[in-house]
Parts: structure tokens; sequence; C-alpha cells
């Protein structure tokens, strides 16, 4: 049975969704409550590197913000294919899965990252986002090549 809480869940997931996919951080960023438990699956040395400044800790709907626009700064916008294969809702929580598949904008290098993204809607609003990706796969893509 679907609760009114399964809608509400699934309703501002697909809208954030869709937002994201159209590419405008401001419209995705109101979706995001101002206090977000935001964590992404990154070893923290590695939160703020020069080649992935969007991988760090937010907490704001600015931040939020601010993510979608280093993204998009980051990987060439036209090579851009994420994949969500799966939306599961259990009450307030959502669970997103798919494949990330971008192009570093600095190394020309191209990627595919498995994903899960978790988030918790309250009021409307996405008040947990974390995501869990290989951050193997995007380390290496941003790495600049060897010089021999």
């Amino acid at each position: 049975m679907t609760s009114a809480d399964d809608t509400t869940t699934r309703t501002v997931v697909e809208e954030l969704l869709r937002r994201i996919a159209a590419g405008d951080p401001e419209r995705v960023a109101e979706l995001y409550a101002d206090d977000t438990d935001w964590k992404l699956s990154w070893p923290e040395e590695e939160h703020g590197r020069a080649a992935t400044p969007w991988i760090r800790p937010r907490r704001t709907r600015a931040d939020a913000a601010a993510h979608y626009r280093d993204l998009g700064a980051y990987h060439r916008p036209e090579e851009v294919d994420t994949r969500v294969e799966r939306v599961l809702v259990d009450g307030a929580d959502a669970v997103v899965l798919g494949e990330i598949r971008q192009t570093a904008a600095a190394t020309g290098r191209a990627y595919r990252a498995r994903f899960a993204l978790h988030l918790t809607v309250t009021d409307g609003l996405v008040v947990r986002h974390h995501v869990y990706e290989d951050s193997l796969a995007v380390s290496q893509a941003f790495t600049p090549a060897a010089v021999a």
C-alpha cells in the first residue's frame, strides 16, 4: 500500500531529478532544506581537492546550488548522460540507483560511475542527501596523465 509520505517523497524526488537533468542549479536548490544532512562517499582527505572541488561538505540550500554549478563547470555539459534505473521509496526516504556518464572538462576523459543516492524528504524538501558512487572512476578521470 502507498502512503501519503511515499507519494510526497516520490513527487519531490522525481521533480528533483527533472531539475537536475534540466541543469538549473538555482531551481534544483529550491527543493533542498536550508539545513541538509549532506554526505559524499569520498575519503575526507579527498574533499575539496583542486580537480574535484564539488566534493566537499555541504549543508545549506546555497551549498546545494553551488554543488550543481560546480558539477556543470568541471564537466563537459554536452557529454552528460546520467541514467536513473530505479527509484525506491519508503515513507520519507528514497534511494535513486543509476549510472553517471560524464567527461572531465580538464582532462577530456570520459567516465562511468555507478551510484546510489539516499534522499530524505520532510515537508516537501530534501533534508538528507547522501551519495555513494564509484569515486575511483571519477578521480581517475580528473587526474592528469603522467608525462613520459
